[in-house]
This record gives C-alpha cells, structure tokens and sequence, in this order.
C-alpha cells in the first residue's frame, strides 16, 4: 500500500466546539474545557488516526492478528466525540426541558418524571468505578429509555444515544474534586435539550 493510500485513514480533526470555552460557566468551567477539549480530546483525536492508519496498513498486508490488536484502541480513541453537542450553555432556549417535548413525553412514560430520571441516571453514573459514562439510551427492540453506563471509553452499542455524562476526572476533578454529585447535578444544567430531541427522534423512527 502506498503511503498517500494509508493517510487517506487519518482524516479526523479535534471537533470545532459551538460555544466559548467559558459559555458553560459556572456549571463546567473555562478551565476544565480548555482541558478536556484542545487536550484530552485531541489526544483521542491524534490516537483515532494512527490506529486507523495503522488498521489500513494491516489489512492491505493480511495480517489478520494486527488487525484484532487494534480493536482496543479504535475503541477508546472513537468514544466521547458526540459529548461536546451535548451541552449547550445555560442561557440558551435548547438548555431548558420545553426544548424537548417529544422526549419529555418518552420520560414521563419510562421513569415518571424528569426529576426522577435525573436522580437515577446520576446514581448510577456516580457509581461507575474508576472511569466511564452514564447514558440515557434509546431500545430500538423494547422501545423505551434506558440508562445504561459504559466503562473508560466504551461506546453504547446497546442503544441508541440520547444524553450521555462523562464521568472522567478530567470532565470534572478540577472544578468539583472528588464530590462527583454536584458535578453531576451541575451538569443538568447545560445539558443540550434541543439536541437530545433530535437524536431521540431520529432513533424512534429508526426502530
């Protein structure tokens, strides 16, 4: 394989983020952002390239075993990247719950209430030990809302994406220390309504 035919693998950049670095103030703070996006995301983002270079390159050679090794590290490096649309700044429209009304509707359904929902997606999300995510999903075969929580980087495979908290101490230790619920609490309060409406959606009429 030529080398221009391998570096066409490595086309992924840092995502542009849609807000300012501090326009998730005081919930999630300029510092913490600056962190996790321009350096902990672009280490994921330098990661994802090499393995997929390196995936083409074992491929083109045939080399079956290479290709399985890399499994691990296409994994880790490809979690996270749809975290950033997640938030949205506390003062826009899509940060309140009326952003989201067809999903409201799937809540009320699935866990009673919002409050209801928040209070159990945090608890099992604060339990996670070690690194990983808490994740309101989507069942495609039940056809109802789940919390589901993945350890390290792991991606939900199981459903369908609608919210996700990252529960890294990067995502939070600077600004909240070890008290994980009030980062988690916090959270609520930039998380992106209007674009969990419309992965709810998409993923209903999917299934």
């Amino acid at each position: 394989m030529s080398k221009s035919s391998v570096s066409q693998w490595s086309r992924h950049s840092l995502p542009t983020l849609l807000y300012p670095y501090n326009a998730l103030e005081p919930f999630i703070s300029e510092e913490i952002m600056v962190l996790h996006h321009s350096k902990h995301h672009q280490n994921y983002v330098n990661g994802l390239n090499d393995a997929e270079e390196a995936l083409a390159k074992l491929s083109a050679e045939g080399d079956t075993t290479g290709v399985i090794a890399l499994q691990q590290a296409l994994q880790f490096n490809l979690g996270g990247h749809l975290f950033w649309k997640n938030l949205v700044p506390s003062t826009s429209p899509a940060a309140q719950p009326s952003a989201a009304p067809d999903l409201l509707k799937q809540v009320q359904a699935d866990f009673g209430t919002l409050d209801n929902l928040k209070s159990q997606l945090n608890a099992k999300t604060a339990a996670i030990q070690g690194a990983g995510w808490g994740w309101l999903g989507w069942n495609c075969s039940a056809k109802k809302l789940e919390i589901v929580t993945t350890p390290n980087q792991d991606r939900l495979l199981s459903h369908a994406p609608i919210l996700a908290i990252d529960i890294w101490e990067h995502a939070f230790y600077l600004q909240y220390k070890n008290v994980k619920q009030d980062y988690l609490k916090a959270i609520w309060e930039v998380m992106n309504f209007e674009e969990a409406e419309k992965r709810f959606k998409k993923a209903r009429q999917a299934s």
